[in-house]
């Protein structure tokens, strides 16, 4: 009798990827700026570009993937979601923003409305051909689009900050990096995962569906995002009720020690107060998925957009 040939061992699940991910790159990251100060090499530049741009947003991308709900969200889906959507969140916000923007009180709104929108089509037109839609899925693609958005956006600002009037600033670019990558997990990659999880929540495969809880997610994550862009200058403008001085070029002209502290505790609050309100609402997505597996809610009413199926 022929024997059956024996069958592999499952494949092993690593847990907690994310982590040596994080630690791997934050070793390389400090390698690189202890190289950099030690020889002056700006060939390097790039690497300590690309590295303190994308650690953050990858370690928070493989963090969410490791809680995916459905096996339709393989590592090369999430990988198309994080490259493509950024990329092209980056370039299509930038040209809308450098065609229907000019500078006036409500810039900061124009821009979280034309971003949100640009990031949410992206993830639909990615994410157009999965079977399932999974709420926790929605979240987990929404963040990965986001935090692609907020890699390339870091590696721009902190590529700029380089340059100064007084030739290279490495330092100002680590600052940059520095800075950016502790409040990533707070802007683009949470509110898109809100986005993405109200979009899944009322769409099957043949279609998504745009209900007015997706409009209002819509526009509550751009309020957040207006409010967070523009978080300087609402502390300027509070520090100049408190104390008063003069403006000049939007920086306060010869600022006491005082007016220094009160601006930056402002500024950092206010932060915090958005970051906490979209956490907040993150929660409630979620928790509103749990609700609707137990009892599943009446069939939503909005537009729907048909999505032609694979190979349809």
């Amino acid at each position: 009798m022929a024997q059956p040939y024996p069958q592999p061992p499952p494949p092993v699940v690593r847990r907690r990827a994310w982590l040596r991910i994080f630690w791997v790159g934050l070793v390389l990251w400090l390698a690189t700026v202890l190289v950099i100060f030690a020889t002056g090499n700006p060939n390097l530049v790039p690497t300590l570009v690309l590295l303190g741009s994308f650690l953050v947003p990858v370690t928070f991308v493989a963090w969410a993937f490791e809680r995916r709900e459905t096996g339709e969200l393989t590592p090369g889906l999430i990988l198309n979601t994080f490259l493509a959507g950024g990329v092209l969140g980056v370039l299509a916000a930038s040209l809308l923003e450098s065609y229907l923007l000019r500078p006036s009180w409500w810039l900061f709104l124009g821009v979280g409305l034309i971003e949100e929108a640009v990031k949410l089509a992206v993830l639909a037109f990615l994410t157009r051909h999965l079977h399932h839609k999974a709420v926790r899925d929605g979240i987990i693609l929404g963040a990965s689009v986001g935090f692609g958005f907020a890699a390339f956006e870091t590696a721009g600002y902190a590529f700029t900050a380089l340059f100064t009037a007084h030739g290279l600033s490495v330092p100002q670019l680590v600052e940059t990096e520095v800075l950016r990558s502790v409040i990533s997990p707070f802007g683009h990659g949470l509110w898109t995962a809100i986005l993405g999880g109200v979009l899944f929540a009322s769409s099957t495969r043949e279609h998504f569906t745009i209900t007015g809880r997706l409009v209002l997610a819509y526009l509550g994550v751009s309020l957040l995002h207006a409010f967070w862009d523009g978080m300087r200058v609402i502390a300027l403008i509070l520090t100049l009720l408190f104390t008063g001085g003069v403006v000049s070029h939007g920086r306060l002209v010869h600022p006491t020690g005082g007016q220094v502290v009160l601006f930056t505790v402002l500024e950092w609050v206010g932060l915090a107060i958005v970051a906490l309100i979209g956490l907040l609402w993150l929660w409630t997505v979620v928790r509103s998925a749990r609700r609707a597996q137990q009892q599943p809610p009446p069939p939503p009413s909005g537009w729907r957009v048909p999505i032609r199926p694979p190979g349809g």
